[in-house]
């Protein structure tokens, strides 16, 4: 799997590494037609991995519409720190290995805005 980044003047890894929470992590996936079966599956097994993780608050798989292959992930988590020490870990970096080779995944770590009138953070 290819790793690219969102933002190009911060880096995925450069935001695991602050004491900010709680944030959002929203990572697109694009693969090839005939492995979308497969980043299901390996997706899934890192979610359930990333669930026993300390900081780990829920997540959620989008697909695009129309026989897209491009998926969002959208997972929330208590700290970038809590992220990044899960991310980091032997064990999911053994299963981010499974991923197809046609997998290119963008994540970048957000957190929410109050904007007045229309959301809180």
């Amino acid at each position: 799997m290819e790793l690219r980044e969102m933002d190009e003047r911060v880096t995925y890894l450069q935001q695991l590494q602050q004491d900010t929470g709680p944030v959002v992590l929203i990572n697109q996936f694009n693969v090839a037609p005939g492995d979308s079966a497969r980043l299901r599956d390996v997706w899934a097994d890192d979610a359930a991995f990333m669930r026993r993780q300390p900081g780990f608050i829920s997540t959620q798989l989008h697909r695009g519409i129309v026989g897209s292959t491009t998926f969002m992930n959208l997972a929330v988590w208590e700290s970038a720190m809590a992220l990044g020490d899960a991310f980091r870990s032997p064990g999911f970096q053994e299963r981010a290995s499974r991923y197809p080779d046609s997998a290119v995944a963008a994540p970048h770590v957000f957190e929410r805005l109050a904007v007045p009138g229309i959301c809180v953070a």
